[in-house]
């Protein structure tokens, strides 16, 4: 597929890309590079890997970042790359959420594109002041909810779409997790300390950390809309500041209704995210876990199970599909994804064109804002003892 990507973008160049967080030690930022190398279409020339000078070059040197090009101030990036003939094209965020509006604003207001890894920010003002910021630097900003890059949730998407489950009446989706069912924040797990720390992950533990996941998924494929939540967000594990489980019920703009739950504490599970959707003809499921099968349930028939590369898959799961049927993609092909469509926003914009539409469903600034308010709704809600509260 990699010779039909270059077909696709037309690419004369890879993009520059530059990032912020993701040092030693780090566990997205190493994701992301990944995924930006999947494709060939990225080039990693610039980083503000750390705060810490001494683990900022040695995380450069790392990765092969020119020394100049190293910094320890993201503001001294965006300033520094926006100067340069040959600076960074895009900026990848990948740090602890508190940090995600300001880092954003900085380069944006540079002129540079954005990737963010998700959720957008740590408060709903810096949500929409965010938007704002976008809006008026007319900059590209793709927000990495990367389960929206996987095939079949394109084909279960595409499905929606043309009307082949009806009138949707149903929505399912959950994502438990069990590896915060101890207090791992208490041992020095960089990972676990910040996302229960309210300052740096914001209102939303689990609502925030993978909640927010469940969500997109259910809106992305569902094309609905929320309304109202009524939820209970509990902290199941002594001392903890923010949720580890929360079970929300959902409505929606349509008259649909649906349930989300989100848990770190539920022992047996990794990372078991599903959605189930059901309309007034048809019915899809999609296990995370399972990712390259899609069951399809049409009213009063036999189940039909649908893969990534075999009979029933559509060109919205072939557009997001590399490798022969069979053979696994997942997690990291998903954010694959999303930089390869990405970089096809930005080479069409680049070449005056107009670009693959199949490659202009990545989440944007406005689905990070919408995440936000659902994880505002769903706190004020469950502060307020479950009362149904708008999702503004």
């Amino acid at each position: 597929m990699a010779i039909e990507a270059g077909k696709q973008t037309g690419a004369p160049r890879r993009i520059r890309l530059g990032m912020v967080g993701g040092g030693q030690g780090a566990f997205i930022g190493g994701v992301h590079r990944m995924a930006a190398r999947l494709d060939d279409g990225y080039t990693l020339v610039a980083g503000a890997l750390s705060s810490d000078p001494q683990r900022a070059a040695d995380s450069a040197a790392d990765l092969h970042i020119a020394p100049e090009r190293s910094y320890t101030d993201y503001a001294a990036m965006a300033r520094a790359e926006a100067a340069r003939e040959d600076g960074i094209d895009v900026v990848a965020i990948v740090t602890p959420n508190h940090l995600h509006a300001p880092i954003a604003s900085a380069f944006l207001e540079a002129g540079i594109h954005v990737i963010c890894d998700k959720p957008l920010t740590s408060t709903l003002a810096d949500a929409q002041a965010l938007v704002d910021t976008v809006r008026r630097s007319g900059c590209l900003f793709a927000l990495t909810h990367n389960y929206s890059g996987y095939p079949m949730v394109r084909q279960a998407r595409a499905m929606v779409a043309a009307g082949d489950l009806g009138d949707i009446r149903v929505v399912q989706a959950e994502y438990p997790q069990d590896w915060l069912s101890t207090k791992l924040e208490d041992s020095g797990q960089k990972q676990a300390a910040w996302r229960v720390d309210p300052l740096r992950a914001g209102a939303g533990g689990s609502l925030g950390d993978i909640g927010s996941h469940a969500e997109h998924l259910a809106r992305y494929v569902s094309g609905l809309q929320l309304s109202e939540v009524c939820a209970d967000v509990s902290s199941f594990v002594e001392g903890r500041q923010l949720d580890d489980n929360a079970h929300v019920l959902l409505r929606y703009a349509n008259g649909a209704r649906g349930m989300l739950w989100c848990s770190q504490v539920a022992p047996g599970n990794e990372n078991n995210l599903k959605l189930r959707i059901y309309g007034s003809k048809a019915g899809l499921e999609f296990h995370q876990e399972n990712p390259n099968q899609l069951w399809f349930t049409p009213l009063g028939e036999t189940p039909r199970l649908l893969t990534r590369a075999g009979a029933g898959a559509g060109p919205a799961a072939s557009h997001a599909s590399r490798i022969p049927a069979g053979h696994p993609e997942g997690y990291l092909e998903g954010f694959a994804q999303l930089y390869r469509d990405v970089a096809e926003q930005l080479h069409a914009r680049w070449q005056g064109r107009a670009a693959d539409p199949l490659a202009c469903t990545v989440p944007g600034v406005e689905d990070g804002l919408r995440g936000m308010q659902f994880i505002n709704a769903a706190v004020a809600s469950s502060r307020a003892g479950g009362r149904w509260t708008a999702v503004e």
